[in-house]
């Protein structure tokens, strides 16, 4: 691979985008690929918005994405992916769970959830859409939508399902590693 990667995962604090991005560096740094992550950007509370750059390659010198640069935007949550939009290439993928979780001023009144969202996403970017916490739930913990978005990234991936499956057993707490794997597993085989 000569082009550097570039993928944005965008979510809400406490829904894992951390531990994702752990997955995705610590994969393509096996891999022997030069892998620039960026500090957390957002609000890291729990209902803060988060995004997390994560550039690999040969030689990548900054973790930053600007607009309209994104190869895959992993979204978490329907609005984030939304808010991301302008950040995806042409010809850009969008990976989303299509769970809609409401930011304060729609749960204070202030504002409504925008309308449509998925139909306004798929007018722009290859969009992927999933029902991951179902998944998640299958796999046996609704905390693991993010490792079921991250295999179904790494089947888009030109990295082996091996190498992912290694990475996880590393990065992901043996007592959550069963889990884990199943949540993987479910991500990797949607079609």
């Amino acid at each position: 691979m000569t082009d550097t990667k570039k993928i944005m995962i965008v979510g809400v604090g406490g829904q894992g985008t951390l531990l994702a991005s752990r997955i995705l560096g610590n994969t393509v740094i096996n891999e022997g690929y030069d892998v620039k992550l960026s500090e957390v950007h957002g609000m890291s509370q729990r209902g803060g918005s988060v995004v997390t750059y994560v550039k690999y390659g040969e030689k990548v010198y900054s973790p930053i994405i600007g607009k309209g640069e994104a190869d895959i935007i992993l979204a978490f949550e329907l609005l984030e992916a939304y808010r991301a939009l302008p950040y995806l290439k042409k010809g850009g993928k969008i990976i989303v769970n299509n769970q809609k979780m409401n930011p304060m001023p729609v749960i204070t009144g202030a504002a409504d959830y925008p309308a449509d969202i998925e139909k306004k996403i798929a007018a722009q970017a290859n969009l992927i859409s999933v029902d991951a916490l179902s998944l998640a739930q299958e796999a046996g913990n609704m905390k693991a939508v993010n490792v079921v978005l991250i295999g179904l990234l790494a089947k888009s991936s030109e990295i082996a399902k091996e190498s992912w499956i290694e990475t996880l057993k590393t990065t992901v707490p043996p007592k959550f590693l069963e889990v884990n794997l199943k949540a993987f597993e479910l991500g990797y085989t949607i079609n």
